[in-house]
Parts: structure tokens; sequence; C-alpha cells
């Protein structure tokens, strides 16, 4: 799925993006410098496109804001670039952070900002990289009114604090043998869906969308997330590894507690003994994920990222994209919708 719009948008982006980063592109602090431009994927071994990541989030933003073109509004995809890259560095920021708090030494094949230089140093990188995003949807201002600027940014830091709720749960559950299907929904809300629905809120924002649309812009958003990451858990036990390029073996060694697992647990058969047994070793897995798709875990997962997707597509159709952005953005949903990878 690709588009000569989208493609524009693309290489605004990263143009963009190497611009706020440059904030710290002083005599002083060239090391530092290049630790952000190391994470962004721009320098280092091994930069380039496949370490970059896709740029989803922004390119969301941008094909929100164009999608809302009509002929009383005009906006111009080209004036939200500053908030398309506050979204992607807030996403780099979460995933130092990550890397940290997960004990990840290698992320998309190379080593990981701590792992190069250091925890204390690293989370230095993630607070400068969460800073200037927060500086980069301020300069919005040369483009928006105040208001519009102050509810954007408002906005990103609403779902910036949920993304920490988000990994706080995330990280606590690690710890606990009382979690139930109902506790997935509010991590996952957070870890996942507070940036996806950022990024279609303040889109429709930016496009000086009507608030019904706006909301409808991030509900799509949110429910987009929790699709993706249910179809991510799923590809996390029974993905093909030559696909996905991650091992199938990991989210149950590391105990991820993925729907699959609590559905898994709740049914209270043989996987849920074998789980309190202790930790599910390389050689357990096949085992253990047959134990799982028998007793229904992956029906069950595949139906609610059935629902979910639905949900995201009803909103998205409210919503009323419009152009060649609208069917961009469609395109876009639907590739992360049914991803194999």
């Amino acid at each position: 799925m690709s588009s000569n719009l989208q493609q524009s948008m693309l290489e605004a982006i990263e143009k963009e993006l190497q611009h706020q980063v440059a904030r710290l592109d002083q005599p002083r602090t060239k090391l530092f410098y290049e630790m952000l431009t190391y994470h962004m994927g721009w320098t280092g071994e091994g930069a380039g496109s496949l370490v970059t990541g896709k740029r989803i989030r922004p390119l969301l933003i941008l094909l929100t804001v164009d999608s809302c073109f009509s002929e009383d509004n005009r906006s111009n995809w080209l004036h939200a670039v500053s908030s398309a890259t506050a979204i992607e560095l807030i996403h780099n920021f979460s995933l130092v952070h990550d890397d940290i708090q997960d004990n990840s030494n290698m992320r998309r094949g190379r080593q990981t900002a701590w792992a190069k230089w250091g925890a204390p140093m690293a989370i230095n990188v993630g607070d400068a990289l969460f800073v200037i995003a927060n500086q980069a949807i301020l300069d919005l201002v040369e483009f928006y009114p105040a208001e519009i600027v102050v509810k954007a940014a408002s906005i990103l830091n609403e779902n910036c604090l949920d993304l920490t709720r988000g990994q706080y749960l995330d990280m606590t559950y690690e710890t606990r043998k009382d979690l139930g299907m109902e506790d997935y929904w509010p991590m996952i809300g957070g870890k996942t869906s507070a940036l996806l629905s950022s990024c279609t809120h303040i889109g429709s924002l930016l496009g000086y969308a009507k608030e019904a649309k706006q909301e409808a812009y991030r509900l799509f958003g949110y429910h987009l997330g929790l699709a993706f990451q249910v179809r991510d858990d799923i590809l996390g036990i029974w993905g093909d590894e030559t696909v996905t390029g991650k091992s199938t073996a990991s989210d149950l060694v590391e105990g991820k507690n993925s729907l699959p697992v609590l559905y898994g647990l709740e049914k209270n058969g043989k996987f849920a003994e074998r789980w309190r047994q202790g930790p599910i070793t390389v050689n357990d897995v096949l085992k253990v994920s047959a134990l799982l798709e028998d007793e229904g875990a992956r029906e069950y997962a595949e139906k609610m990222s059935e629902v979910e997707t639905q949900k995201a597509l009803d909103y998205l159709k409210q919503a009323d994209p419009r152009g060649e952005a609208g069917d961009t953005m469609l395109g876009l949903a639907n590739m992360l919708l049914n991803r194999k990878q």
C-alpha cells in the first residue's frame, strides 16, 4: 500500500524529525546527539530504512488532517508536520525506556541505546526525545491559532499519561497471579491505543473537523490500537517466524500476559496447570501453544480481533475521510488490521 501522497508525507516527516532532533547538535552535546540519531535509525551500524520503523503514527496524523478536506476547509497537511513528529518522538521515547525496563539488548537487529551506552545515559536519551516532542507540537503555533495548539498539546500529554498507566499495568501484571481478561483491555488501551488515538484525534483537530467528527476519528484510532495489539498477541504465539522476523517462542517464554494466555488461565485447564508450574522453556513452546489452541484461546483472540477491527472500521466510516488521504488511510488501516507480520 503506497501512494504519491503517502511518500510525500513520509519524506516531510523524516525531514522534520531530523530538524527537531538537531536541537542537540551542538559542540558540547555531539555524542548525546549521536545517541538520539542512532536510536532513530539514522546513524551507526545498520542505519537505514530497515531500522527507522515504519512511521505509521505520524503518517496517520497527516492523513487524518488531509482527509478532513472540504470546500469549507482547505487545511494543509504540511502545516501539521511538527505534530506528526511529536507523536513519533513520543513513540521513540517510550521504546528507549521500554528497552531498559524489559532488559532488551536488541531492537530491529541492533544494540539498544542502553546496551550501547548504559541505562543512565539511555534514560537521558528517552527524556530528551520526550522534551523535544513537546517542543515540536508547540511549533504548530506558526500555522495554527494558539487555542488549537494548546488543545493539541493537551491531547498529546493526556495520552502520554495513559501510556505510562499502561506501562505500569504491564509491569505490575508480571508478578500477579490473579489476572483475568478484564485486566487486559485497560493495559493495552494505555500501551498501544493511547498514541494511535492521539494521532487521529490531533489530526482531525488540525484538519478543523467538527467535534462529532473528531470523536469518530479518536475512537477509530483507539479501536485500531486494540485490534492491532490483539493481532500482535496472536502473531506472538502462532505467527510465521519467517514472515514476522520474531520468534514465536518469545511471548510464552517471557511469560507475557497476552489475551490468549489470559483466556487460557481463565479456562483453568491443562494450559493453566502447566503455566502455574513455572516458566515455559523454548522446548515447551510447541506443546504449550498447542494446549492453548486446543482450549480455544486462538479462536477467541481471532474473534476479539475481528470485533475490534469492525469497531475501528465503523468509526472510520462515521468519520467519513475524504479524497486520496481517506483512501490511503483506509488502506493503511486494513494493512495494520490484517497484517501477517
